[in-house]
């Protein structure tokens, strides 16, 4: 599988096992639901953390910068299906700007 692919897949993975994982919390202390949630919530969140180990950077910090940009898309791909609520232009105009920044981070030639 070229870099690009699985790097793309690790990145996706991370980004739903976070949000599962976050809203699972947003779930049961904002809307009332019943702490059952965290039961999904805390093996999404440890997979998240797991998968992020994976990314192919040299270093943590730049790993987690570039994750950035996917997890601002994952978000506004979550706020369509799960949340009903159709982003805007700005939000994907913000989304296209945070993957570029993302790409660049993470694939950039580094001498």
């Amino acid at each position: 599988m070229p870099a690009f692919a699985s790097t793309a897949l690790i990145y996706a993975g991370a980004a739903l096992a976070e949000i599962v994982g976050c809203f699972a919390f947003w779930a049961w202390l904002r809307q009332g639901q019943s702490p059952v949630w965290l039961a999904a919530g805390i093996p999404a969140l440890l997979l998240f953390a797991w998968l992020l180990t994976l990314a192919p950077a040299d270093h943590a910090g730049r790993a987690y910068a570039a994750y950035g940009g996917v997890y601002i898309v994952a978000s506004l791909v979550w706020l369509w299906a799960a949340e009903g609520t159709v982003p805007d232009f700005w939000d994907l105009l913000g989304g296209g700007l945070a993957l570029l920044a993302a790409a660049i981070i993470l694939f950039a030639p580094r001498g």
